[in-house]
């Protein structure tokens, strides 16, 4: 039996308090949750907790205070199976925060907290050889670190995977290049390419911009690819589901990308293989705590694309 893939996931490590209401509040007041959870998580760290669901060895580069909130984050991922012997704690900064709200549709209002002290630019990577690692996430929220990491990745020949996010213009334009993969959700595809663009459109354009593989995320409407071998962009569908959930989504759907391109699968199997998961993951409530494992994901991706099986 082949080893798993080993994977390094860099970016967001926060505390999420997420609380379930029937409707996403339009004024101030209270507001009774239906349900909630207080988790570990954060971009790169659920889709580092996804990924491991999904078969892979994890390293988890983030950045914590050290105080209890640091404590306990690390805690939690450890709980899950990843390793976060790379995660750095910062003396005197506060750990990031995070308070989302979750409607009975499953959209959501996110607001995080990142202390500077903490997200302070690391010096180098945390370990001498990055290619001990199959392939390498990052998000947009660390940026120098995810600088580091994708140019090492690159360099060594491993899949360097830029998860593309809400971020200033300036650092998606910063770590577009360095990306041999950009994964890009559509609020990031409209601060870059503009808002008149169809996401078939917006994915030509941003493949314009780079030599890099481009994919562009549009939840239940799917997720487009540029083919350059064909020199234009195609689509893969998104499993109809009935949404839960929707915390998380695009983190889960980069681990499970992340994994394929390190197991090797041909792009567009990969995005199959995510598009899957985080589709599960929509099923339930709780953020990442609703990543699904492999068996289920495979047995999601047969039932979508059945001429695949």
């Amino acid at each position: 039996m082949a080893s798993p893939p080993r994977l390094l996931s860099v970016g967001a490590l926060t505390l999420d308090t997420i609380l379930r209401v029937e409707t996403l509040p339009t004024h101030q007041g209270k507001f009774i949750a239906a349900d909630g959870v207080q988790i570990a998580s954060g971009m790169a760290t659920s889709a580092a907790c996804a990924a491991h669901r999904l078969g892979a060895e994890v390293s988890l580069w983030a950045s914590a205070g050290d105080d209890l909130i640091g404590e306990q984050l690390i805690a939690g991922i450890e709980a899950e199976g990843v390793d976060c012997s790379y995660v750095r704690r910062v003396s005197g900064a506060r750990s990031a925060l995070a308070s989302i709200l979750v409607d009975a549709h499953g959209e959501r209002i996110i607001v995080p907290f990142y202390d500077s002290l903490a997200q302070a630019d690391p010096e180098t990577l945390p370990f001498a050889d990055i290619t001990a690692f199959d392939a390498v996430l990052v998000d947009v929220r660390w940026p120098d670190a995810a600088a580091l990491a994708l140019k090492a990745a690159r360099a060594a020949g491993r899949p360097a995977i830029l998860d593309a996010d809400t971020a200033s213009l300036a650092v998606l334009e910063r770590l577009l290049p360095l990306a041999s993969h950009i994964v890009a959700s559509e609020p990031a595809v409209r601060i870059i390419c503009g808002q008149a663009l169809d996401l078939a459109s917006a994915c030509t354009d941003m493949a314009s911009r780079t030599d890099a593989f481009v994919a562009v995320t549009g939840g239940a409407a799917g997720t487009w690819w540029f083919d350059r071998k064909v020199g234009s962009s195609r689509h893969v569908a998104a499993p109809k589901i009935k949404a839960v959930d929707t915390l998380a989504a695009g983190d889960v759907f980069h681990g499970a990308f992340a994994v394929g391109l390190a197991e090797a699968m041909p792009v567009e199997q990969a995005l199959r293989f995510a598009s899957a998961a985080a589709a599960l993951k929509c099923l339930r409530f709780g953020g990442r705590l609703g990543a699904p494992d492999r068996a289920e994901t495979l047995a999601m991706v047969t039932a979508t694309w059945p001429e695949t099986a």
